[in-house]
């Protein structure tokens, strides 16, 4: 055998799984929302200028000493806890030791050996119900590394002409966690993957301890897969694809991935292990480094840091302050939103249940809010190639939207044309109204009276058809109306208008 043969053509997804099983595994990194960073005083905030929330520990400066977020590690243990897991009566951090540009002490502090929750559990409803226990090896403490801005035509680290280094992120506390290997799921891996990372979403926002953007990597997956032939039980050679940011990547890279083990395998290659970069535009994973393994890392304890020491009296305090749990929680939206298992099961698989519960807190109705959510809003992300959220609409936008359909201000197509100008940033829905010009067409001028007056001249067909009784052929009318007030008229005006005009009782 060679591991030369890395090119080989991916088989599809039907002909991977008649010859191979997928063990998978996930790296779920949490970057927690403290005010502070992991082990300095310099400020923990999202897109403020490069290198402005630094100090002489974030930039790993000589002399300087690191001291524990205090509130990081009660986040971290209220986070081990809604894993199910155990939480260590004491850890310690370690030096995990590599070179590269974004980590200024040329190790990064995390934990190894001592990991301050571990053994714990989730159970992973997917989309028809089915639910699949993944178990979780270990919740670790780290902090982040810095970001890495490749500049060049490809915007990628391949072809770049140079790189920038931002260490605002450097130093940012994280919860990593690591299941153990995850086998039996088989042609349901993917869905399982998205399921997972959009559980561990959950928690997280449930218990307030980060913002879980994905777009912006508050939560990101390293997707760990191999492939082993039917029939064995020995594991293959496992490629990592690293800080996927996105529900729909998640599953698309670990598809594709199962994919391209499977070709490698059948056409008599090895699999390299290494990580691997995933490519949004083309739905494929590229190569990136050899994976190294713990001993390549070097650990060794953290001799600045002393041990975390935790008490059984402090770790219940934090689990009686656990809010709802995520199944919970979606048992009880269920039975109150009214909607059918199926239009919740949708829901959740397109990872909307927040977006549509807190549109529905600003006061709008369910079914309505649904209609936004799973509607419009994902069409226009799909045609984008964005996850919904990462639109950047706010529930506050739908409410307000609903708002001015109910007063009979704009109608649902307008409503559309106006969402679309919200994502571009043109303002609130009253302000962009207002601005364009987009309020229904009113009586008030004669607008209205006039274009159905137009409409009923220019298809006398029809207006015998209605006078005859046959008032379903308003429908046909109510076409060239919108057409000549630029889709602004209110439909049920124009029908009231026509039934006049022909001295019919509506």
């Amino acid at each position: 055998m060679t591991d030369t043969l890395t090119d080989a053509s991916p088989l599809s997804f039907e002909e991977a799984l008649e010859r191979f099983d997928p063990v998978l595994g996930f790296e779920v990194h949490v970057e927690l929302n403290t005010k502070t960073k992991m082990f300095s005083s310099a400020p923990n905030a999202f897109g403020d200028e490069p290198n402005t929330n630094v100090n002489e520990v974030c930039l790993g400066l000589p002399g300087t000493l690191p001291v524990v977020n205090g509130k990081a590690v009660e986040y971290a243990v209220k986070l081990g806890l809604a894993l199910n897991c155990e939480i260590a009566e004491r850890c310690r951090f370690a030096r995990k030791q590599y070179f590269y540009p974004d980590t200024p002490k040329n190790w990064q502090t995390s934990q190894y050996d001592e990991p301050i929750a571990f053994d714990g559990y989730l159970d992973i409803e997917l989309d028809d119900g089915e639910v699949f226990r993944v178990e979780i090896e270990r919740a670790h403490m780290e902090e982040d590394a810095g970001k890495l801005t490749h500049a060049g035509t490809s915007g990628r680290i391949q072809g770049a002409d140079y790189s920038l280094v931002d260490y605002n992120r450097s130093g940012i506390p994280l919860v990593e966690i690591v299941t153990k290997p995850i086998v039996g799921a088989g042609s349901r891996g993917p869905e399982l993957a998205r399921a997972y990372v959009s559980a561990v979403r959950d928690i997280v926002k449930g218990l307030d301890i980060s913002d879980a953007k994905m777009e912006r990597g508050n939560v990101r997956c390293d997707a760990n897969v191999s492939m082993m032939p039917k029939g064995t039980t020995t594991f293959g050679t496992r490629s990592e694809t690293k800080n996927v940011n996105s529900l729909r990547a998640v599953e698309h890279a670990v598809t594709y991935e199962m994919r391209r083990h499977a070709g490698i395998l059948a056409a008599g290659g090895t699999i390299v292990q290494e990580t691997r970069h995933w490519q949004e535009g083309s739905r494929t994973t590229s190569s990136g480094r050899p994976k190294s393994d713990a001993d390549d890392y070097r650990y060794f304890p953290e001799p600045d840091l002393v041990p975390i020491v935790t008490t059984a009296a402090w770790v219940e305090e934090l689990r009686a302050q656990l809010p709802e749990p995520p199944a919970d929680r979606k048992r009880r939206l269920l039975a109150a939103w009214g909607f059918s298992e199926q239009e919740f099961r949708d829901v959740v698989a397109a990872g909307l249940l927040d977006e549509i519960d807190e549109t529905v807190a600003a006061g709008v109705s369910p079914s309505v809010a649904r209609k936004w959510w799973m509607g419009e809003i994902s069409r226009l992300a799909n045609a984008r190639d964005l996850e919904p959220a990462a639109l950047g609409v706010e529930p506050v936008t739908i409410s307000a939207l609903n708002g001015l359909i109910t007063q009979g201000r704009i109608n649902d197509k307008i409503a559309r044309q106006v969402l679309e100008h919200v994502i571009a940033g043109e303002g609130t829905p009253e302000e962009i109204v207002t601005a364009r010009g987009l309020e229904v067409v009113s009586d008030d001028s004669g607008a209205l009276t006039a274009a159905v007056e137009k409409a009923m001249a220019e298809n006398p067909d029809v207006v015998e058809k209605i006078a005859a009784g046959k008032l379903k052929a308003i429908g046909a009318l109510i076409g060239p109306v919108m057409k000549e007030t630029r889709g602004q008229a209110d439909a049920g005006k124009v029908r009231e208008i026509v039934l006049a005009k022909l001295g019919i009782e509506g």
